[in-house]
């Protein structure tokens, strides 16, 4: 779901960047009361996993379509939302800085569409009343089943959100070429899809979070005293060891079906299948001064575009590309953590 800038104007994207500037001065107010210094690893390996589960797009099936997870359910999970937003804004600047994957110019947009629902909508609506209340009866069995159900709606309500986000806002920009109703007609169903398979991948890990570590799990009640099976090192240690085959193996068998957005826009008429709203992927949009600005900077500071090694085609590129983003986006968020901790530190000895 990751927008170019050719599908805002200038002015919608201003407005995108202030709605996310101001969520993320909020989450970072509200952390300044975190002191918790089993999130720093944690925060940095869980941003890796996403980084790396983004890479791969799962095949939509008969639509000619695919879909990648977004992540914001899982790190609001995890980290809580707070923390969650901020790891969702690191991993999307650094897709867009560092590997050309969403437009400069829209990414104040795609942090929003992408972070700012499952991060908060997903995880105040949805994942903390559903695993607070006792949907299911009581006992570990009702507990699991809360968190599955709580990761598969908050996934499916978010990337709904989401989807209907991109089409008000190429809307608002004045793409006449996207007409309001056939572009959501595309766009939500296509995503419905997307997001019920990012649930069952985002249940998945939750669940073996909770055999594992059960208080890591962020705004989670349980009925009783629930007793960690794993120690915190090992569980980072698994999902650390998982970020880096999902990135540097599995990433290679992603779909090569265009995602939810490019389908709706472009269609797959090379596979076989609708080519929806038709517009030319070397033509289209709006064009602004702006747009032409930011794709300058994108191209001198992307030194792996499109997750590949520059005019080559070699596998190498994705698996290069797999391990060196998550260790960045983990390196950026423990770098995070520790600034945040040092003037937190700070601030305590001067009251």
């Amino acid at each position: 779901m990751h927008m170019a800038d050719a599908l805002l104007s200038p002015a919608v994207a201003t407005t995108m960047y202030a709605a996310t500037a101001a969520a993320a001065g909020y989450s970072i107010h509200k952390l300044k009361q975190d002191d918790d210094p089993q999130k720093l690893p944690v925060m940095a390996v869980t941003s890796a996993l996403v980084f790396a589960g983004q890479m791969i797009n799962y095949t939509i099936p008969g639509t000619g379509s695919s879909g990648h997870m977004c992540g914001g359910m899982l790190l609001s999970a995890l980290l809580g939302p707070y923390a969650g937003f901020l790891s969702m804004i690191v991993i999307l600047t650094i897709q867009c800085l560092f590997f050309a994957d969403g437009g400069l110019m829209a990414l104040g947009a795609n942090c929003w569409n992408m972070a700012f629902y499952g991060c908060f909508v997903g995880y105040f609506l949805i994942w903390k009343p559903v695993n607070a209340g006792k949907w299911f009866g009581e006992g570990r069995s009702a507990e699991r089943a809360r968190i599955i159900a709580a990761s598969i709606l908050g996934c499916v309500l978010t990337l709904q959100l989401g989807a209907f986000s991109v089409v008000l806002e190429t809307s608002l920009s004045g793409i006449t070429e996207l007409p309001f109703g056939a572009f959501c007609g595309l766009m939500q169903p296509i995503h419905l899809a997307i997001g019920l398979v990012e649930g069952l991948i985002t249940s998945a890990v939750l669940v073996f979070i909770y055999n594992s570590r059960p208080e890591m799990l962020q705004g989670v009640e349980f009925s009783g005293e629930r007793t960690a099976k794993r120690s915190l090192k090992s569980v980072v240690a698994v999902l650390a060891i998982v970020a880096v085959a999902v990135g540097g193996g599995l990433s290679l068998l992603a779909s090569s079906n265009p995602d939810g957005l490019e389908w709706a826009l472009f269609g797959n008429s090379d596979g076989g299948y609708s080519s929806n709203m038709g517009l030319d992927e070397e033509n289209y949009g709006v064009s602004s001064q702006a747009a032409e600005k930011a794709e300058s900077v994108q191209e001198k500071t992307s030194f792996l575009p499109d997750y590949a090694f520059p005019d080559s085609d070699s596998a190498a590129g994705t698996t290069v590309s797999g391990i060196v983003g998550a260790a960045i986006v983990a390196g950026v968020a423990v770098l995070i953590c520790l600034i945040g901790g040092f003037f937190r530190r700070r601030k305590m000895k001067t009251e």
